[in-house]
């Protein structure tokens, strides 16, 4: 090997780099535990331990000193399902930017296009806007976008002119709405920042306005979903006098009681005294001297008197929508006088563990507009009242000062109150009792914990969201599962490369052990280019790197296969290692190449977690080649100089595979008979039995439940499919544990609707729970054992999304590897063979999915991890393939007067200890993970086993017969020399 300096000095320096930047990581680790040692549990103090750090110098290395943050930027990320947090991906509402833009028009093709977007993007590909220009097109008439009633406005003066044509005003409006998507963008970034969470990741998918966003290691959840959605609208409203409205409810409970109540209804009188629940409300309303006590009362029996003096009334926090709808139908609004007709009805904030809350009667207009809103607070701060309660000050400016001088002096000249709103929520009215507050300075206050109002001082600094934002996707895994899991992870690690370094030692002697440092130097490689690229590391990431040690093997195997081949033709030492390094280079860079096209591929089309799987095999697949080329050959060259012999076998092995004369050819009509066989059966069992596909394909929500004890997944689908009508529970991993899938509200994705499933799920759980409250059920503990452990949610459109792009990948990665195998081998019979093969592969797998996932004691669901798996599997499929089709070529050039039938023959054999001893190997490596590396990637690597064992079996039996199959009767004969096969009986000499 020339340039053996240049190699070990490119070697030692990428070994101190990926040292150096993995102690960035044992560094962090260390402070971590000495965090946790130190809190004992209490994770404020652990918080206040490492915020006490953040700026203090750490790690000291001589020339360079870090600080804490500097040391936790530069260690190793782990992913959602290694340390535990929230990943969502939210859809930033493009309906609400376009109602902003057109001033909220009331205009009726508008908002008819706007509805009728929102039905086809349920089955359209097409981002929002381009449907509604669709829907607007359909029914517009002469109305144009460019109307005063539409987007012709004062915002948009000066950008849209009223003589503009449609054409004209849609390029406009596509760049406002992608200015406001990347204004929430920069809003929630500005909001993660404030809350301190480690390693966060935020980035824009595409144009579509989805925004991902990852917080790993956060200990708060709910709080973090909640800081993420708020929209942060804050408004400020004149309040109605309570006795303003005191008549209006008692008219507007006898209209409803006139449309709920047939007139010929009689109702028998009750002589039973009232309740002093019904006295207050009679108080409030007036009591019906022709009514009785029992009278049906559809409003009045949902209110109670307020000790608020600002509110109307006080609601059960159940009947809020019931009675915003009451208030908000056209027959009772009739009954509001003059200006109030225009009144806002809304909600108070609920104090802590209460069951009502109090009904506030908002002075609006016309327009639905506040006197002033959020756009004018400049600062935000947490601080406390009088009696040491957090509350909420603001700064205005200058413009919203003014507004508010007037605003206080009008409530305090009148003795009435002024609403702080933030998300239609009334966090408090409180009244002015000092004169007019001039400066702008105001403060919110409304049973506030501290992290609330931490949290919404935050949100009010970072601006608010142009539009709502929903949660499309969400993960959400707790600290006790991402603990388990980096155990399960680190066992299936350890035990792989165990098998494997015993293998190679085993197999080849003292050239193994060489191949065993390379490797383990491979693996030192990996985990500093993952720490230097700041990629993450997650549970399928682990996979792919324990995936790439097995894979790695091979490029060690193909040489050491090759010395041996030389050795066995007499040649000396060193020829035969130069000859072996040499005649093997090609084989493994093409079948590198074609597992790295998938991988890149996986990676293009991937996200999260499926992501990290492509990240690390794609790096482990680039480290692999520099150590199995460079650094074995440096081992090898060394001894061999210094002892002058190496023996690459053992005793055991050394006439191992020897001689061996397969005549595959004859035997190819039986295998296609058995595949023929296998892809009906596979095809009939997917039309019939279907696959078990999973919320990523589908959408929906699921639950990953643990109980104390066992339980039947039968008795608790039964019982939730009776709560939410369709619903499924499945074991997962050992019997006490379950996955639970449910599509109820599926298309809803707010907040309410997630509390509302978990609150149920809980509910119907109880019997099974032993004594679990409601808190411990949902809790974030680290070292939880039973309780709700993770949850994931997808809607139908992105699940749709995520299907179309599944299919997508795997297209694209049959067409990529396609063509380069026709670039690479020039004869499009080769890569005929490679693609039928793997279209082989991917059916019998899908086949075996579809056949088996009724009564796998674990998770076979198709979802976006087993696409990963489709796609390695291809990958390595590919890979044995274009080892068997280097050597044809080599042999075809080396022995111009075989036949092609001995050609295809000598091939496959000489290639087949190869060929058994990388797949022995890596399953080897598959079956440590699948035994060991815990219950959520078992199906991932149940597809890679099955994968392994038919790719094996088609690069030998499907793939090299049916290239043969084509040249003899293609137009490739000639190519091939135009030789007559030999009759395919005869002896392979």
């Amino acid at each position: 090997m020339q340039n053996k300096g240049l190699v070990k000095l490119f070697a030692i320096l990428f070994g101190l780099v990926s040292i150096y930047q993995l102690s960035f990581t044992f560094k962090a680790n260390s402070i971590d535990e000495d965090a946790v040692l130190y809190a004992n549990g209490d994770e404020v103090k652990e918080r206040k331990y490492l915020d006490s750090l953040e700026n203090e110098v750490v790690y000291n290395l001589g020339v360079a000193k870090y600080t804490y943050n500097e040391v936790k930027e530069n260690s190793m990320n782990l992913g959602l399902d290694l340390k535990g947090g929230v990943s969502v991906i939210l859809q930033v509402s493009v309906k609400d930017i376009l109602k902003g833009l057109a001033n909220y028009s009331k205009n009726p093709v508008f908002n008819q296009a706007l509805d009728d977007a929102s039905e086809i993007q349920k089955n359209s590909q097409n981002d929002y806007v381009t449907d509604f220009f669709i829907a607007f097109d359909k029914i517009k008439g002469d109305t144009k976008l460019a109307s005063p009633e539409i987007f012709y406005t004062r915002a948009l003066d000066g950008e849209i002119e009223g003589s503009m044509t449609d054409e004209e005003v849609k390029p406009i409006i596509e760049r406002k709405i992608d200015e406001s998507i990347v204004s929430a963008f920069e809003v929630l970034r500005k909001r993660i920042d404030e809350f301190g969470v480690t390693s966060p990741s935020i980035q824009r998918l595409g144009s579509s306005g989805r925004i991902l966003v990852e917080l790993p290691g956060v200990k708060d959840k709910e709080r973090a979903i909640r800081l993420l959605q708020s929209t942060a609208q804050l408004e400020f409203w004149d309040v109605y006098k309570r006795d303003l409205f005191g008549q209006f409810l008692f008219e507007a409970n006898n209209v409803l009681k006139e449309l709920e109540t047939p007139k010929t209804e009689t109702v028998a009188e009750d002589t039973e005294p009232q309740d002093s629940e019904d006295a207050a409300i009679e108080d409030l309303l007036g009591a019906d001297p022709d009514s009785t006590a029992t009278e049906i009362n559809p409003l009045r029996d949902l209110l109670f008197q307020s000790q608020n003096p600002a509110a109307i009334a006080m609601v059960n926090l159940k009947d809020r929508e019931t009675v915003l709808n009451y208030l908000n139908m056209p027959q009772v609004r009739s009954l509001l006088p003059g200006e109030q007709r225009f009144t806002k009805f809304a909600f108070g904030k609920p104090a802590k563990d209460s069951e009502v809350v109090d009904l506030y009667a908002l002075k609006g207009n016309r327009d639905n507009v506040p006197q002033l809103s959020g756009a004018v607070v400049t600062d935000a701060r947490q601080e406390y009242d009088p009696m040491g309660k957090p509350t909420v000050s603001m700064q205005m400016n200058s413009k919203g000062a003014k507004i508010w001088e007037e605003m206080t002096g009008t409530a305090f000249n009148q003795g009435s109150n002024i609403a702080i709103v933030l998300d239609n929520v009334v966090y408090s009215a409180p009244g002015v009792t000092t004169g007019a507050i001039s400066g702008g300075n105001s403060s919110i206050s409304g049973n506030f914990t501290l992290n609330e109002a931490t949290d919404l001082a935050n949100v009010l600094r970072a601006g608010k969201l142009p539009a709502s934002a929903d949660i499309i996707q969400g993960e959400v895994v707790g600290p006790s599962l991402g603990q388990e899991a980096i155990e399960s992870g680190q066992n299936s690690f350890l035990i792989a490369l165990a098998v494997v370094l015993i293998w190679m030692f085993l197999y080849y002697g003292k050239a193994g052990l060489f191949a065993d440092l390379a490797m383990i130097f491979n693996i030192v490689l990996i985990f500093g280019v993952l720490s230097g690229l700041g990629a993450v590391l997650t549970l399928p990431g682990i996979a792919g790197i324990v995936l790439t040690i097995g894979m790695s093997v091979d490029a060690n195997v193909l040489i050491f296969e090759r010395v041996r081949e030389e050795l066995a033709k007499g040649k000396d030492m060193k020829a035969s290692i130069n000859d072996g390094f040499g005649n093997a280079l090609s084989s493994i860079l093409d079948a590198n190449i074609t597992t790295g096209l998938t991988a890149l591929i996986l990676f293009i089309f991937g996200t999260g977690p499926i992501k990290g799987f492509a990240t690390t095999l794609i790096i482990g697949i680039a480290t692999s080649l520099f150590t199995a080329i460079f650094i074995t050959r440096l081992f090898v060259d060394w001894y061999a100089n210094k002892k002058g012999n190496l023996d690459f076998s053992t005793a055991i092995t050394k006439n191992l595979f020897r001689n061996i004369n397969i005549n595959f050819l004859t035997k190819r009509k039986a295998a296609y008979i058995i595949s023929s066989v296998a892809i009906v059966v596979s095809l009939g069992s997917l039309f019939t039995n279907g696959l078990d596909q999973g919320v990523d394909f589908v959408g929906g929500r699921t639950y990953q439940v643990r109980f104390a004890e066992p339980v039947s997944a039968n008795e608790i689908s039964e019982t939730l499919a009776d709560a939410f009508g369709s619903a499924e529970a499945k074991t997962f991993g050992s019997s006490n544990q379950l996955k639970i899938t449910t599509k109820y509200k599926v298309n809803e994705t707010d907040n309410a609707v997630d509390e509302e499933i978990r609150n149920t799920l809980f509910t119907e759980l109880q019997p099974y729970l032993n004594g679990l409250t409601y808190e411990e059920f949902i809790a974030d503990d680290q070292g939880k054992t039973t309780g709700l452990m993770k949850y994931y949610k997808v809607s139908p459109t992105i699940a749709d999304d995520i299907k179309k792009s599944s299919i997508w990948a795997i297209l694209g990665s049959l067409v990529v590897v396609f063509l380069y195998i026709l670039i690479r081998f020039k004869r499009w019979q080769f890569s005929l063979g490679a693609v039928a093969a793997v279209f082989h592969d991917v059916l019998i797998l899908l086949g075996v999915f579809s056949l088996t996932y009724r009564f796998m004691p674990f998770s076979m669901e198709i979802d976006q991890a087993f696409i990963a798996a489709i796609l390695t599997v291809i990958g390595y499929s590919l890979n044995d393939t274009v080892v068997v089709f280097d050597r044809i070529r080599e042999f075809f050039n080396e022995h111009p007067s075989w036949a092609f039938n001995k050609v295809i023959n000598v091939s496959l054999s000489s290639t087949l200890s190869r060929t058994l001893n990388t797949s022995l190997t890596t399953l080897v490596v598959l079956l440590s993970i699948f035994i060991f590396g815990g219950d959520s990637i078992r199906g991932f690597m149940f597809a890679l086993i099955v994968g392994v064992i038919v790719g094996t079996y088609s690069s030998m039996f499907i793939a090299t017969p049916l290239m043969y199959d084509a040249v003899k009767k293609g137009d490739a004969a000639d190519a091939l020399k135009n030789k007559q096969p030999e009759p395919e009986e005869a002896e392979i000499a």
